[in-house]
């Protein structure tokens, strides 16, 4: 089924931008820093890619997932969705991690309790 590798590639975006704006991690809070951190993040591992392309290390394989648009020879539309959202996803799990180190640090391992609430008690 042509699209079905982009349409999984969107929806599990869409399953991590919720995430994202329920505890308000990285786009949420901070849009300009998380576009620019995720297109660096793509454009390096684009530059990754071209290299590996080049060396002969990368190739790509038939699928019937694929919608069939190369932007460059072994390199399907689809990739380019794939490493922002793998930029993304990274930036989101870092900002999870820090989150969670942070109150675990402070002895609160409650998510669901902010420091201002353990102040006042």
């Amino acid at each position: 089924m042509p699209g079905a590798y982009l349409a999984a590639i969107l929806v599990s975006a869409a399953g991590i931008a919720l995430l994202d704006r329920r505890w308000r991690l990285a786009a949420w809070p901070a849009p300009g820093r998380t576009a620019a951190a995720v297109a660096i993040g793509t454009g390096f591992f684009l530059a990754w890619d071209a290299v590996g392309i080049a060396t002969g290390v990368f190739v790509k394989g038939d699928s019937a997932a694929f919608l069939g648009i190369d932007l460059a020879p072994h390199l399907p539309l689809e990739e380019v969705f794939f490493l922002a959202f793998l930029s993304y996803l990274a930036l989101v799990l870092w900002s999870a991690a820090q989150r969670l180190l942070g109150r675990s640090a402070a002895g609160d391992s409650s998510p669901a309790r902010g420091g201002e609430e353990r102040e006042r008690a």
